[in-house]
């Protein structure tokens, strides 16, 4: 809950900052890097690592701000956000790009392989989204979600309705989808989430994404940076790291899970993930 109003509060923040920055280009705020993420795993562990890499290899200050989905494409198409990191494509994020695509800059995949559907316990007896209607019961006719307005969210009412399925979305966070799923997890209980790959729980527990034979949730799906116009003339070394900046599914898995075994700053795990990794880094900065 409290991650949920951080968010509207940052979604809130950025937009203000939109509308109160617009026209300012001082050699101040070119030093400093304007970056948004969402709650997700993979997006905090990306922005925190970029942010980790602008500051200690390229000497930039970074202001990072948590905020939903919708806000943060609209600030950086607006130019009040220098880039966001995360964007899932050809599905997930399919209908902010076809609005703001044209105001933005495409850097290129930041990771592949990355797959959406619903995920159950490996323990749970049912393999397919097909199956869900035959098992109301055993889940409680719910499916635990995330954030309302996340493409992942809009993805799964697609699919209760091509399927469909007798079941309730719930909205909450990628927190609480997390800890609802954790708790199921400890009691053997059956749970059906939103969830995704890469990410921290698919190391933490044995689950599985359900079959999806209609597609709904499309293949498996490639991460992509964007940034704001403009960026490359403004800060063409920060343009050209963005860039190069690209992670193996081992080695994003690696950064996520140091960062959920650290419990802590996540910057600072990204900061100590960078030094046991120099030449991926250094990589990035050729």
């Amino acid at each position: 809950m409290v991650k949920r109003m951080l968010a509207a509060v940052f979604s809130l923040s950025i937009i203000m900052t939109g509308l109160a920055g617009c026209g300012k280009d001082t050699d101040q705020e070119r030093k400093t890097v304007h970056l948004a993420y969402v709650d997700w795993s993979d997006s905090v562990a990306i922005t925190n690592l970029a942010a980790a890499v602008l500051e200690e290899k390229m000497g930039y200050d970074v202001d990072i701000k948590m905020a939903d989905i919708a806000p943060i494409f609209t600030s950086v198409a607006s130019g009040n956000t220098d880039a966001y990191l995360d964007t899932w494509l050809p599905v997930t994020h399919k209908s902010y790009i076809e609005k703001y695509g044209d105001d933005m800059v495409d850097l290129g995949p930041v990771f592949e392989n990355a797959l959406v559907g619903f995920v159950v316990p490996a323990y749970v007896d049912i393999d397919s989204i097909e199956d869900l209607n035959d098992k109301k019961e055993l889940f409680d006719g719910k499916i635990i979600g995330i954030d309302a307005g996340a493409g992942i969210m809009l993805a799964a009412e697609d699919a209760l309705k091509d399927y469909n399925l007798d079941y309730k979305l719930i909205n909450g966070s990628a927190a609480s989808m997390t800890a609802a799923l954790g708790k199921a997890v400890k009691e053997k209980e059956p749970i059906i989430v939103t969830g995704w790959t890469p990410h921290w729980m698919f190391k933490k527990w044995e689950l599985k994404v359900l079959e999806d034979p209609k597609g709904v949730f499309g293949e498996k799906e490639t991460a992509y940076k964007y940034a704001r116009k403009g960026l490359e003339k403004d800060m063409p070394e920060v343009n050209a790291f963005f860039k190069n900046l690209h992670l193996s599914e081992t080695d994003l898995n690696d950064l996520m899970d140091a960062i959920e075994v650290s419990e802590g700053d996540p910057l600072s795990a990204c900061k100590e993930w960078m030094q046991k990794h120099e030449d991926l880094i250094s990589s990035w900065l050729e």
